[in-house]
């Protein structure tokens, strides 16, 4: 059997995979069956830099080995390309990249150093698994150094159409480096067509029925793998005695009312001033929502050094106090607005309790929460969920209630049609979406992946 080897830019948890979310579960199972190597950023930032020491643990049959980033590499590469240039790229922001030389040299020399640490490390018969936007040249590097073993990439987060990718300065030049991989993944037919259309456009590509791109002189086999989550344990967890205690205590505090919840880190790609107006709209529009309807939004902070990230933060900390001091009452308080995060245990006793799971990005890859939310469901008293059409989710969890997130007033609506739905409606979309969640988890995802990847070499 050959020897996965995983790149991605942190290496997560392998003991405790139980307590990993959808990625790293898979990751970490496909590394267990075949065994194999885990490689990627150690999460510190050292003067060496990618020219340290190599960090390297073992547990069981995996092998993990990791590299420190320099400060610069931090502040250039990290903070700047990935986090500043290619992530509002990718999420259709044009507004908020920023175009720098020395951001985009730093992120393609981090990407060379990665490769030249990786490659002494590979075996003749590995399979090499790359995720994400950290390293979408990694392969033609790989390449160049000689190596000859099938290389598959997966791209977490949304692929934008051609109008909005060729605005990147040197767009070709990376596109070109991504068609040294054997297969490419995406979230859903949506970004893969996206891609497809970048290259016929730019490239005068040629596109086969069977999903293969030629291009640059290389051919590269592009599909749609949506990622899913470790269902059934998500599903036990949400029975756990962690998440009883939460549903216990939240029963006691909201007694008779409903509470609608949104769990999403603090990102401008969330919607999350879109989705506090909507609620806001709701009680404005809908009077019998008042002091029935509470929300709970989570939204751990991410990336708060840059300007972006403060500003949403302050936004939504204003229209929280605007809107709880119009509507709150002595016993109620409309929105509960928490910006740390919690247990996935804590989180499934909190979907399990939420009759309203609202789940609105403006633009996202898949959004994993929609799909933990379904699993934490009750069978017997479900919940609704209330799902934005740009969520990668939405290709394929047809039981929710898709919405415009842009649309206040129309989410609106939709959050009071979720709160009177009634119980044989809410258990029959119900049924839909967790046969989907179940059918199409993270054990699915890993395996249509890897069996492909193989494919292209066979």
């Amino acid at each position: 059997m050959s020897r996965l080897v995983i790149v991605s830019n942190r290496v997560g948890p392998v003991r405790d995979s139980a307590r990993a979310g959808g990625l790293a579960v898979a990751i970490v199972e496909a590394l267990k069956e075949s065994g194999g190597l885990w490689f990627g950023w150690s999460g510190e930032v050292s003067e060496d830099g990618t020219h340290g020491a190599l960090k390297t643990e073992t547990v069981g049959r995996v092998e993990l080995a990791t590299v420190d980033f320099s400060p610069d590499d931090y502040r250039l590469h990290y903070a700047g390309y990935t986090n500043r240039t290619l992530w509002p790229i990718l999420h259709y922001r044009l507004d908020l990249a920023e175009f720098d030389r020395e951001m985009d040299r730093a992120y393609r020399a981090v990407n060379e150093r990665f490769a030249a640490r990786l490659f002494p490390l590979l075996k003749p018969d590995d399979v090499i698994w790359v995720h994400d936007y950290h390293f979408l040249p990694l392969a033609a590097t790989l390449r160049a150094m000689g190596a000859e073993q099938p290389i598959g990439f997966f791209l977490h987060i949304p692929f934008p159409v051609p109008e909005i990718l060729t605005a990147l300065p040197n767009h070709a030049a990376l596109v070109r480096a991504m068609m040294a991989y054997d297969l490419i993944g995406f979230q859903t037919e949506r970004d893969r067509r996206s891609f497809e259309r970048y290259l016929q456009e730019e490239a005068d590509a040629v596109v086969s029925a069977e999903g293969r791109v030629r291009a640059y002189g290389r051919t590269v086999t592009a599909g749609a793998f949506p990622v899913g989550i470790d269902a059934e344990s998500f599903a036990r967890f949400a029975t756990s005695a962690d998440a009883r205690r939460q549903v216990d205590r939240l029963t006691r505090m909201i007694a008779d009312g409903l509470q609608i919840i949104g769990v999403d880190r603090l990102d401008y790609s969330k919607g999350l001033p879109e989705r506090f107006r909507a609620y806001a709209e709701m009680l404005e529009k809908y009077p019998d929502t008042r002091s029935h309807v509470s929300m709970l939004q989570i939204a751990p902070p991410s990336r708060e050094e840059l300007d972006a990230y403060i500003e949403i933060r302050q936004e939504l900390e204003q229209i929280t106090g605007n809107v709880n001091g119009r509507y709150s009452s002595f016993d109620w308080v409309p929105i509960r607005y928490i910006t740390r995060g919690f247990q996935r245990r804590t989180l499934a006793g909190l979907y399990r309790f939420s009759r309203i799971g609202l789940v609105t990005p403006l633009r996202d890859g898949m959004n994993l929460v929609a799909k933990e939310y379904v699993a934490a469901q009750d069978s017997e008293d479900p919940g609704v969920l209330v799902l934005s059409r740009f969520a990668g989710a939405a290709e394929t969890l047809d039981g929710a209630l898709i919405v415009n997130p842009f649309n206040i007033e129309a989410v609106a609506d939709t959050l009071q049609r979720a709160v009177h739905m009634p119980l044989d409606e809410r258990q029959a979309r119900w049924t839909r979406l967790w046969d989907t969640v179940r059918q199409h988890d993270a054990a699915a995802w890993r395996e249509a992946f890897l069996t492909s990847l193989k494919s292209c070499r066979a």
